[in-house]
């Protein structure tokens, strides 16, 4: 894997986050999710950058929804993860499982 297939922890865990919720990935519980799973909160506009970086390397892409009166007449826009971003996670998982192989006992540590 060469530097420029490796994901930035944001792309994991957003990866990780459209995955998990299929059908229901749209921002808000993208951001939900992780913040629950991670405790990291965001602001939701953090995450659409990197959304729409992810569509550009053709890792998810992205479909308008229905408008809905609970958004004031706006559509959400879903995500799905193309088999692109499937392999992508699969590789890094690999390369984390590869490079922490024989630390397991460091790692398991109580600091």
């Amino acid at each position: 894997m060469s530097r420029h297939d490796t994901l930035g922890e944001l792309e994991h865990l957003i990866l990780l986050a459209i995955l998990r919720l299929g059908s229901e990935a749209y921002g808000v519980p993208i951001l939900q999710d992780i913040d629950q799973r991670t405790g990291r909160s965001m602001n939701p506009g953090s995450i659409y950058p990197t959304l729409d970086r992810l569509e550009r390397k053709g890792l998810v892409s992205s479909e308008i929804g229905e408008v809905t009166h609970e958004r004031g007449g706006r559509a959400k826009r879903y995500f799905t993860i193309e088999p692109a971003g499937l392999e992508r996670l699969r590789s890094t998982r690999a390369l984390f499982r590869e490079m922490s192989h024989g630390l397991e006992d460091l790692l398991d540590e109580k600091v």
